[in-house]
């Protein structure tokens, strides 16, 4: 499949057998199972996993190279939507809840949003396999208290369970992108979703600690809850935000939730006992 790379759409072909082997073992395709390929490109796993076979969904942005899938490949197995995955509803392919298993090689310059954007979606989701930027899928898989630790470990942590497969280097790509690229797997997991009573108080509070994440919490949540309120979650308010797990943002965000909720009910506000 002949087709020059756009750098308007962040296009990097895989082409070495050897990692596109490695994908598909950790993948561990099985005949009959329902995929979704995210940004198919030339066709680099979209082909094997034909083989096996599966029932493939591929969305694809690029006209040309959808166009080209369906004329190389055929219908066999394969349907192809010429869609920007960022506004795709993944529901409407028609897959059994935890049914439906996902392949992406992620445009570098829309990786995190489109993350998301499949998450918020995840009941669909069995689990799913992404390649992206080195640096993202190690922030992605940071614990607390580690440098790479941030607002997308914590988000990610309450959604699911990430795990770094191993890295993929520049050559394996044309053209190869400057930095190097890591597939991660992720599977969906809701318990610790489940015990948020807020989300848009949940990412609040994530935004605000994090753009201050050299100070102190009390001070990275000044506005938010105060020195008390912290205390009484069971966390340590002198420490920074990247020290602060998954569990104990969840505490903190549902206490500020509830303090918000009593404010707009002119309620005095309570600290957790």
């Amino acid at each position: 499949m002949n087709h020059r790379p756009r750098k308007s759409l962040g296009q990097h072909f895989l082409h070495d057998r050897g990692v596109i082997g490695r994908i598909l073992a950790a993948i561990d395709p099985r005949p009959g199972e329902h995929f979704v390929e995210i940004g198919p490109g030339r066709g680099a796993l979209t082909r094997p996993l034909l083989e096996v076979p599966v029932r493939l969904d591929a969305v694809e942005l690029d006209r040309e190279l959808a166009a080209n899938l369906v004329d190389e490949l055929g219908p066999a197995g394969l349907r192809v939507h010429h869609a920007d995955a960022l506004k795709f509803d993944f529901r409407q392919l028609g897959a059994a809840p935890r049914g439906l298993r996902l392949a992406a090689n992620l445009p570098y310059n829309i990786s995190t949003p489109l993350l998301f954007h499949l998450l918020d979606q995840q009941d669909i989701f069995r689990d799913l396999h992404v390649m992206l930027q080195r640096e993202v899928v190690e922030r992605m898989t940071a614990a607390a208290g580690t440098a790479a630790y941030g607002r997308l470990s914590v988000a990610l942590a309450a959604r699911c369970r990430v795990e770094k497969l191993f890295i993929v280097r520049p050559g394996a790509f044309t053209p190869p992108p400057q930095v190097d690229s890591a597939v991660a797997r992720l599977v969906p997991d809701t318990s610790l979703a489940a015990q948020i009573h807020d989300q848009a108080a949940f990412d609040r509070l994530l935004l605000q600690a994090f753009s201050m994440r050299r100070k102190r919490l009390a001070n990275a949540l000044r506005g938010l809850l105060d020195e008390p309120a912290i205390i009484g979650c069971g966390v340590d308010p002198g420490l920074r935000p990247g020290d602060i797990a998954p569990a104990a943002w969840v505490r903190l965000a549902n206490h500020h939730a509830t303090i918000r909720a009593r404010q707009d009910h002119g309620d005095p506000p309570a600290h957790p006992r």
